[in-house]
């Protein structure tokens, strides 16, 4: 059989067994490595058949098209499975190692599907299988792909024993980390701290030197790869290597010549912190700290800002209060927009973890003259930022602070023309309410509200009815009926349809939240009243909001008020309103009685059934189907 299927190679495989072709191209693939007994069992004349979805999956890993790989290689348990675990040692692992060079999708699916193997290869005991085609993905150029090589190698590493870890595992870590190209150094970067503590003292110290290496390599990418997980080797090294090693290392890539490896040193600052003890906090990391802060490159300093609240709890409160605050002051003035807006951002944060004793102090003094600069700024992205965080230091400074200081720095917030401001400002409202109480609120903040709920632009008015919901919930059922349920009525025959279909949305949402009594004596009744609107569309809406409204008033409500206007509505003159009708009957048919439904539905849905206008008759029918009164 086997000397048949090579005389196949270059020929035409017309007239032979499909299944023997796929043979073929598996023994092609795994070359001498590859054993008769699977030939019989897959190509057996009429015999088993069970393994001929196997052969095609094989197949398909050098099918030509990229799918059909990727699909199989998704697919390699299942192979693995079939082949058994021996099989899937001694052939399938070295034919995947043998044949990496195909499509980075297909690698990124290979390097995933390996992580999951180790019961496939017969579990941790043969795990190191696993390691050679996974050290071939890790030196591959594209960053994806190594990534999740390195990922899988990460978790195969928990599943070596201590012996195995350092036979297997940790010379495939030397062997990336003195690789030639920068993609096996930079891979290498990843799987240092993984198996440091598990391994002898001697192989920890030549691991040590390995990253020392690294982090003083020629290739900008290894020095980025080391500067970002330094932090985490710092964390399984002990205290004495993380003061003798880490620090000079920390110190050195915090001033390296590339912007990308400095940033990355901020990252590693926060973990590098939290593992030493107060006292040498100054000595050791706040120079290096202070430097990142007044950085030359704004990505730089970016960084210490975004990470400005972890510094912070790390580095404790009195080293925040001499070097933190002064640096955090600078941020919040820098001449760049996004290190303002990331240190706006950040503000609320840290002004709660400020020390207690002098908190409102610093605040007053310190942090207040920056954000109210901030307000005004020129940039939308740090007044956006800002007003999503300043609605919280109200309840860090108290009614009276809140009142005179904030109140005025909220208001102008609500006026500021960019519409997200004033969005951030409104859906955190809860806040302020929290402090001042509703009454002080509504008279200085409301009035601002209901102009942005009249805005000339419909997008403004559709971010506003978003938040209503959550506004009503903060302010109250009597206060939302004094002052805003006008407004949301009134939305309900806006002339921009959006504005219609979220105001429907918003009356369901309202209704959820104060409950079917309220809608009954409060909302249903003005609905109902549009159904005589002559304004066709506005006839429509009243169709739209009892739809949304049917299942959250209930079936008596729905039956005695809302169904005797939906059927009057069924001889309205516009056919568009009419085939509406059967639309709503069709959505509150489930809420109502078997009595209603049969007295009162199915005559009205026969009757559209035959109207004259075809969209009216098809949903009709459709209704009286769904409904099942045919």
């Amino acid at each position: 059989i086997v000397l048949n299927l090579i005389n196949y190679k270059y020929s035409s495989r017309v007239g032979t067994s499909r299944r023997h072709a796929f043979l073929y191209i598996y023994m092609e693939q795994i070359g001498s490595n590859f054993h008769l007994t699977l030939v019989s069992k897959m190509a057996g004349a009429d015999g088993d058949d069970s393994l001929y979805p196997i052969a095609v999956l094989i197949d398909e890993l050098r099918n030509e098209d990229v799918q059909l790989r990727l699909n199989s290689i998704k697919k390699l348990s299942t192979i693995a499975l079939a082949l058994g675990v021996e099989r899937t040692r001694t052939e399938l692992l070295p034919f995947l190692t043998d044949t990496i060079y195909d499509e980075d999708e297909v690698l990124l699916a290979l390097a995933e599907q390996l992580g999951n193997f180790t019961m496939l290869v017969g579990g941790p005991e043969y795990v190191h299988c696993l390691l050679p085609p996974l050290e071939s993905l890790a030196t591959v150029e594209e960053t994806v792909v190594r990534d999740k090589a390195v990922e899988s190698l990460r978790k195969i590493s928990q599943e070596h024993s201590p012996v195995d870890l350092e036979v297997h595992f940790e010379p495939l870590v030397k062997r990336l980390a003195s690789g030639d190209w920068f993609t096996s150094r930079t891979s290498a970067c990843g799987l240092f701290s993984v198996c440091y503590p598990r391994v002898s003292s001697t192989v920890k110290a030549e691991i040590r030197q390995h990253f020392r290496t690294l982090c003083s390599d020629d290739t900008p990418m290894v020095r980025r790869a080391a500067a970002s997980k330094l932090g985490e080797f710092a964390k399984v090294l002990e205290l004495d290597y993380v003061k003798s090693d880490i620090i000079s290392l920390f110190t050195a890539l915090a001033s390296d010549e590339q912007d990308s490896v400095r940033l990355l040193a901020v990252e590693a600052c926060v973990s590098i912190a939290t593992l030493l003890p107060q006292e040498d906090l100054e000595t050791l990391v706040m120079p290096t700290l202070r430097q990142a802060a007044e950085d030359k490159s704004w990505r730089v300093r970016y960084m210490v800002a975004d990470k400005f609240s972890e510094l912070q709890k790390a580095v404790g409160p009195e080293i925040t209060k001499n070097d933190l605050v002064p640096a955090f002051q600078n941020l919040l003035k820098d001449c760049e927009a996004e290190v303002r807006a990331a240190a706006a951002n950040k503000v609320k944060e840290f002004c709660e973890n400020l020390p207690e004793d002098n908190r409102e102090q610093i605040i007053m003094t310190h942090i207040l003259p920056c954000v109210k600069e901030l307000v005004s700024d020129t940039n939308q992205h740090v007044k956006s930022a800002l007003a999503s965080v300043i609605m919280g230091l109200s309840t860090i400074l108290g009614k009276d602070n809140t009142i005179e200081h904030l109140l005025p720095l909220f208001l102008a917030q609500l006026k500021d023309e960019c519409p997200e401001v004033r969005l951030n400002i409104i859906s955190n409202l809860d806040c302020v309410n929290e402090v001042i109480g509703i009454r002080q609120l509504s008279q200085s903040l409301l009035p601002a509200i209901v102009e942005l709920a009249e805005d000339a632009k419909w997008r403004v008015r559709l971010a506003i009815i978003e938040y209503m919901p959550l506004l009503a919930g903060q302010l109250g059922v009597e206060f939302f009926d004094e002052k805003l349920n006008t407004l949301c009525m009134a939305w309900l025959i806006d002339h921009v349809y959006a504005i219609r279909e979220a105001a429907t949305c918003n009356l369901m949402k309202l209704v959820e939240k104060f409950g079917a009594e309220w809608a009954q004596n409060t909302i249903v009744p003005k609905v109902l009243g549009m159904a005589n609107d002559p304004n066709y569309l506005h006839r429509m809406t009243t169709l739209f909001c009892i739809n949304a409204l049917s299942e959250a008033c209930g079936q008596d409500i729905t039956t005695k008020q809302m169904l005797p206007v939906v059927l009057k509505m069924s001889n309205d003159q516009v056919a568009n309103v009419r085939f509406n009708v059967a639309k709503s009957l069709q959505k509150i048919g489930p809420v109502l009685d078997s009595n209603a439904l049969q007295t009162e539905v199915k005559p009205v849905l026969e009757k559209l059934a035959t109207d004259t206008d075809m969209d009216v008759k098809y949903f009709a029918q459709e209704a009286i189907s769904v409904l099942a009164l045919a």
